[in-house]
């Protein structure tokens, strides 16, 4: 049986068993043929935008003997789909603001109807999912950060519910964190954080977020080499962050003690 990284393995755990999957830009459909082999899914369809990784993906169902049951097909995004087809969508490794732009295209289009459950791992940019996310009525029921390899990933899970609007409530509101910020302020940054990741903090979360104000703090220095006023009230903007981004992880850390 194929063995997972731990970022697929993650995603391949939230799956629901029996639901039938689509991968989309599946990259060598890895996590499709170990659904099958594991039992855990009956039928998958791997979609690759590429000629290349499409060929690879169609090896790897071959090799593995699963060509019945796994459906590798070219195409962008979820055109590769039919309405109805799938149970579960599972999109990882690419931007927050491209897989937002693939789920509302899919979205319009029709390729979500029937869709109960989506398991996604954007790279970068979580936030621009997770307000797709709430936007468009889909519940958050969990999210997972974890490091690999020296990168830290999360993954999110979220489902069609008729509570999703009421559950996505509770869950973004961010009084928990018992700072004196506005409810939107606070929010904001539930959904640039993750609302389950600030209640539950794991070390790769306070590393995330101490790496990004070390980035706004190396961009504040060269900012301070300017002259020019747009560059100074840059600076101070990025201060502002880096203090709120500080206050949340401050209270984080008193959580966790």
């Amino acid at each position: 049986m194929i063995k997972l990284s731990k970022r697929l393995q993650r995603i391949a755990d939230y799956i629901t068993i029996n639901n039938r999957v689509a991968d989309i830009g599946s990259d060598h459909a890895l996590l499709p043929v170990y659904l099958l082999q594991s039992g855990k899914c009956p039928s998958a369809i791997a979609g690759e935008l590429n000629y290349g990784p499409m060929l690879a993906a169609k090896k790897q169902a071959a090799d593995a003997g699963l060509t019945n049951r796994l459906n590798v097909r070219q195409g962008n995004g979820l055109a590769v789909l039919e309405a109805g087809e799938v149970d579960t969508v599972t999109i990882a490794g690419m931007g927050g603001s491209l897989m937002s732009e693939i789920l509302e295209a899919g979205y319009i289009a029709g390729k979500l109807d029937g869709v109960s459950e989506l398991v996604l791992q954007p790279n970068v940019g979580e936030d621009a999912v997770r307000i797709w996310l709430l936007n468009r009525g889909w519940k958050l029921n969990d999210e997972t950060i974890l490091e690999e390899d020296g990168k830290i990933y999360e993954v999110l899970h979220a489902s069609k519910s008729t509570d999703a609007a009421e559950h996505n409530e509770k869950m973004y509101d961010g009084s928990f964190l018992q700072i004196d910020w506005d409810k939107p302020t606070l929010t904001s940054y539930l959904i640039r954080m993750g609302p389950y990741l600030l209640r539950n903090p794991h070390p790769a979360l306070i590393k995330k977020w101490k790496n990004e104000i070390n980035k706004i703090e190396w961009i504040c220095d060269k900012l301070s080499s300017s002259d020019l006023p747009e560059s100074a009230l840059k600076r101070k903007q990025f201060q502002a962050e880096m203090k709120s981004i500080q206050e949340v992880l401050n209270c984080l850390q008193m959580d966790k003690q």
